[in-house]
């Protein structure tokens, strides 16, 4: 957004180059961590195609994204205390690497059992990229600043969203699934060469020292005691994972139940995905006017409001794809406020370990997303109920909890909380 760009400079802890600019910043860890869910969404279209090619049922179709995000989350638990141990760059170096190994293995794979297995790897390698930049952003800044950048962040991650459904829609109609996982190698290569040559050490060796195995131990300790930190990571969990439900399901609902090609399914994804970072986009100027709990709160209320009367309505019989289509659109909107707020509110008093606590908010952000799929998926009937059913649930969960953590927080517009 404009006034996003038009902020020259970034305000950089000494040992970070003042010539760095704050939007240059953002786009570099933006597409680091877009990387991942690259290879997540070009995916989804091809999933019924995967299961007539492989010969592979819908619930084994579904194992090979399952163990991809299954494996997200374990990577980040340990990337993160690797990170604060010998910085930030060496770790992305090898996940790059190790993701385009897994992609290349993916695009060969010649039965479901060896893609699930692939996508494993391919999501170890990914998690580099999902858990050091938000250690990155904390390494540079807090509160209402952290939350600018985070916006302008998923502003550049919104490119895997909203574009790689439909690319990796032509790609299958034009060569097949396994071209999508050679796209997602190309990614990975560019994603080294954005290391090497764009992206800063942010943990210098002066902060690295007492970092160790055993201080990661003991930070997860010291997090998992924190009841806060943990309210703040399960609401964004649960509101990850009611999107997570939507990306397990919503290929084979609206292509299958629906009847849509996949390139409408492509468009209509697109649509949603707009919608969630558009929103989030205006983070930034909200959490300075109001504050970031307040909005927080606000945002997570109405988001489970909307997905509740999308179930309800659905449950009275009103099975139609543009009701579905409208009420999503607005519900992950709200969503799309609440992700990134939650994310800086949660990482804000833990800068020293900050790579610590971003790994354990996305392993249990991931592996918590990672069970919705599986219960949702364990009540897939070929109609949207089920998936509707996920998406609710969660979004309750989340209204719950946000209650419950934020609900003695009170946040001036310029402070976090």
């Amino acid at each position: 957004m404009p006034w996003l760009a038009s902020q020259a400079f970034f305000h950089f802890k000494p040992h970070i180059s003042l010539k760095s600019s704050f939007f240059k910043t953002a786009l570099v860890l933006g597409l680091l961590s877009a990387i991942g869910p690259f290879a997540i969404d070009m995916y989804l279209p091809a999933l019924p195609s995967i299961g007539e090619s492989l010969g592979a049922s819908m619930s084994a179709v579904q194992a090979s994204l399952m163990a991809f995000f299954i494996s997200l989350g374990i990577g980040q638990i340990i990337y993160g205390p690797v990170s604060d141990m010998v910085g930030r760059k060496a770790p992305l170096y090898f996940g790059m690497v190790l993701f385009a190994v897994g992609s290349v293995g993916c695009a060969l794979a010649p039965d479901i059992h060896t893609l699930v297995i692939l996508r494993f790897i391919q999501g170890l390698g990914a998690s580099a990229g999902m858990v050091i930049p938000r250690a990155v952003v904390r390494d540079l800044h807090t509160g209402h600043d952290a939350a600018r950048i985070m916006s302008l962040l998923m502003l550049v991650f919104s490119v895997s969203p909203i574009l790689a459904p439909l690319v990796g829609s032509l790609l299958i109609e034009a060569i097949g699934w396994r071209s999508v996982f050679w796209a997602v190698t190309v990614a990975a290569i560019l994603g080294l060469i954005l290391i090497a040559t764009s992206l800063p050490e942010t943990r210098p060796p002066e902060e690295r020292l007492g970092s160790s195995f055993g201080s990661a131990l003991g930070g997860y300790w010291l997090l998992l005691r924190d009841k806060h930190f943990l309210g703040l990571v399960f609401i964004g969990a649960f509101g990850i994972s009611s999107f997570f439900a939507y990306l397990a399901n919503s290929s084979f609902v609206m292509i299958d139940h629906y009847g849509l090609t996949p390139r409408q399914y492509s468009i209509a994804f697109a649509a949603n995905a707009a919608s969630f970072i558009g929103m989030s986009q205006l983070t930034g100027r909200l959490t300075g006017k109001f504050g970031l709990a307040p909005m927080v709160k606000v945002a997570v209320t109405c988001y489970a409001a909307i997905m509740i009367i999308l179930l309800a309505v659905n449950l009275m019989g009103v099975d139609r794809l543009d009701v579905m289509l409208g009420l999503l659109f607005v519900g992950f909107g709200f969503l799309g406020l609440v992700i990134p707020t939650t994310a800086v509110l949660a990482l804000d008093e833990h800068g020293p370990i900050a790579g610590t606590a971003s790994a354990l908010m996305g392993t249990l952000q991931f592996v918590t997303g990672a069970v919705i799929m599986a219960v949702t998926g364990l009540f897939v009937d070929g109609s949207a109920r089920p998936m509707l059913a996920g998406i609710a649930f969660s979004a309750a969960v989340a209204f719950v909890l946000s209650w419950v953590t934020l609900r003695h927080v009170k946040t001036t517009p310029n402070a976090a909380a």
